[in-house]
């Protein structure tokens, strides 16, 4: 049995959606990070990072249990796990593995700064929302121009490449407005059929229910929302 600690960010989504594929057991327990739940002492025994998510698996490596946190490197190790997900061959299987890198290097930092920018930022910082916009725009771009010519990031497999990026590329209509993902015809294309595949839609039914039993950011309190985001008494600068 996996558990899974998260909520429902783009980054905890993307392991639903993994062990949902995968057809493994798994339980969900939810870590209220807009209450800080996070920063509690036995979840900084899983990650020390203070991030969602983190699975530990009851069989892991030599059939003990196997904590593992970074929701690319998570995807990596089901893969592994069930010999799914990465294709065999070594030069598709690092194309899918470049993909996934895409999304961990690019994709998450760009998306997630542009959110913060846009939603939480005070007044006056206009350059750094026009700087995630352009690059969470960019990147996207990437991706459609790759998509025109492959039905997946990494060819013709359908990967954890994908999993990893859907999330965060699904939502481009709720960040940049609904008209935006007409820019990208080729994502459209792609978040729709994946958005079709029964794995998915089982995994955004859980997203929901984990969303329902956790807080919002609407509701969170300012002190947890600074240790959060670092500002405050919590800057370093």
């Amino acid at each position: 049995m996996i558990a899974l600690y998260g909520m429902g960010s783009p980054n905890v989504v993307k392991i639903y959606i993994g062990l949902e594929e995968l057809g493994l057991a798994y339980k969900v327990a939810p870590v209220d990070v807009f209450t800080g739940k996070q920063f509690d002492a036995d979840f900084l025994a899983l990650n020390p990072n203070a991030k969602v998510p983190v699975i530990v698996d009851s069989d892991g490596p030599g059939g003990k249990p196997y904590t593992c946190f970074e929701s690319g490197a998570i995807l990596l190790y089901l893969a592994e796990k069930t010999g799914k997900l990465l294709p065999a061959d070594p030069a598709a299987r690092f194309d899918a593995i470049q993909w996934l890198m895409t999304q961990m290097s690019t994709v998450g930092p760009m998306f997630g700064q542009m959110v913060h920018y846009i939603r939480y930022a005070p007044a006056g910082n206009d350059y750094s929302k026009s700087r995630y916009i352009t690059q969470a725009t960019r990147v996207t771009e990437v991706i459609d121009h790759r998509l025109a010519k492959n039905a997946y990031l990494a060819g013709s497999a359908y990967s954890v490449a994908d999993i990893a990026t859907h999330p965060w590329l699904r939502i481009i209509p709720a960040l940049m407005g609904a008209e935006a993902m007409a820019k990208f015809p080729n994502v459209a294309r792609w978040v729709a059929e994946i958005d079709a595949r029964p794995a998915v839609q089982a995994a955004l039914v859980k997203v929901a229910e984990v969303r329902a039993a956790t807080t919002q950011v609407d509701k969170a309190e300012a002190p947890v929302l600074d240790k959060l985001f670092g500002r405050g008494v919590y800057a370093a600068g």
